[in-house]
């Protein structure tokens, strides 16, 4: 049974830029009202310098003005799920809760679900900025 979360992941990776490495990878992000945002990943020829599938979904979300992330979609045309790459760890980190969960999936249909905490233990987050008083 293909999910709105997964239809959105599958339909952003059709339309991924992958010319150079030819993985192409979608990923979907539901914000706190219930909307669902994908995006894909985009190569550049000066690696590394493309843009992951997460980022482009939490742009398009904070284009449309939410800053809350409550689930994660992603898709890859991978043998296992693929996870999201530190970097993009850390960015659903920043607008996700630790219980938020990330399911990742291959394009023929395997999933596995994790935690944003359970992906980024220890995450640095706002409360490591503030100074004691």
């Amino acid at each position: 049974m293909t999910t709105p979360m997964r239809q959105a992941a599958l339909d952003a990776m059709a339309k991924a830029y992958a010319p150079y490495s030819q993985f192409q990878v979608g990923a979907a992000v539901r914000g706190a009202s219930g909307k669902i945002y994908n995006g894909c990943n985009v190569e550049n020829v000066a690696y590394p310098e493309g843009t992951c599938a997460e980022a482009g979904a939490i742009a398009a979300m904070i284009m449309s003005g939410e800053t809350e992330i409550a689930e994660v979609y992603v898709v890859a045309g991978s043998p296992d799920p693929v996870p999201p790459c530190g970097g993009c760890r850390q960015k659903l980190r920043e607008f996700g809760q630790g219980d938020v969960v990330v399911t990742m999936a291959t394009d023929s249909g395997t999933e596995m679900s994790m935690t944003l905490a359970e992906l980024l233990p220890g995450a640095f987050t706002q409360s490591h900025l503030e100074k004691d008083a």
